[in-house]
């Protein structure tokens, strides 16, 4: 018999796992699975939990938010052992679930993995920690961690949003030097996204012709600080129409880069706040890092 690892956080979006955690195990044991489950207690639990499992385990089920995916599949690239990854979206913003068509019902997306296919996604090293869909820096990024659970269970989508309009009037520049293919890229930017999703921070968009998922390439889009701050709106309209022909634009794809700054600064990994000090610090794209359950129609 397989046996399940069922890591849950308790507290993402409207406390969703709480209400549904009976179903969720009786769909994987009507499966024919035996299940675990762990509710994670703290912020970062997850990593180290999953990092030392035990080799019995043959799936890793996540059910949380974008913030404890990139906990688990953190603990997994850190653990030697080869495991097979599901994914029940809980959360306010689940960009990741989306990109991959997983239900946002609870109750569907465990129905879904029973009967699911396995496919392999890129996983992203970020200096010596990982992320699942973006690294990002800049204007809008810091709306996941900056916003209180409270608020994005209230909510939802909009507390996004509108905690990005509001980093608009203290928008900052960083003078930075990006390294890729034997080109180089330098100057002030306002916003940086290395990202293997067809969204990031639920405001940038793209086109789904624009990504793979499982391509060992990331699309990466960094915006330059304008001559004159009026043409700040053209930027925020280019985004929106997901179109980068402004010259403020670079939108390039990559394997790797490498980023250097004169200052250390803030990033976030999946909507977690990371940071970067002065130097240098390669970003590298894992092709096919994981096996991943999706919808077998999808």
């Amino acid at each position: 018999m397989e046996k399940i690892f069922l890591v849950g956080n308790p507290c993402s979006g409207k406390k969703k796992l709480k209400k549904n955690l009976l179903d969720i195990v009786s769909v994987f044991s009507d499966a024919g699975y035996d299940v675990t489950v762990y509710p994670t207690k703290s912020r970062g639990d997850a990593t180290v939990v999953v990092k030392e499992l035990s080799n019995e385990y043959s799936i890793i089920v996540c059910c949380g938010g974008d913030g404890t995916l990139n906990e688990v599949i953190e603990g997994m690239m850190y653990n030697p052992n080869s495991y097979k990854l599901a994914y029940i979206p809980a959360g306010t913003l689940n960009e990741w679930s989306s990109s991959l068509h997983i239900s946002r019902k609870i109750a569907e997306a465990a129905r879904d993995i029973p009967k699911g296919k396995i496919i392999t996604l890129d996983i992203g090293k970020f200096g010596d920690r990982y992320f699942t869909y973006t690294a990002s820096f800049g204007a809008f990024t810091d709306a996941s961690y900056a916003t209180s659970q409270k608020v994005k269970n209230v909510l939802g989508h909009a507390a996004y949003i509108l905690h990005g309009a509001k980093s608009l009037a203290k928008i900052k520049s960083y003078k930075l030097t990006f390294e890729h293919d034997g080109e180089k890229t330098e100057g002030k930017f306002l916003f940086g996204a290395i990202t293997n999703s067809f969204s990031c921070g639920g405001i940038i968009k793209y086109n789904q012709s624009q990504v793979e998922l499982n391509d060992g390439l990331f699309e990466v889009l960094l915006v330059r600080r304008p001559a004159r701050g009026g043409r700040l709106r053209h930027i925020v309209a280019g985004i929106l129409k997901k179109d980068f022909s402004n010259p403020a634009f670079e939108f390039f794809k990559t394997d790797k880069l490498t980023v250097t700054s004169e200052e250390g600064f803030s990033w976030t990994l999946d909507g977690e706040e990371a940071f970067m000090e002065s130097g240098s610090l390669e970003i590298k794209n894992l092709n096919s890092a994981i096996s991943f359950f999706v919808p077998a129609d999808k």
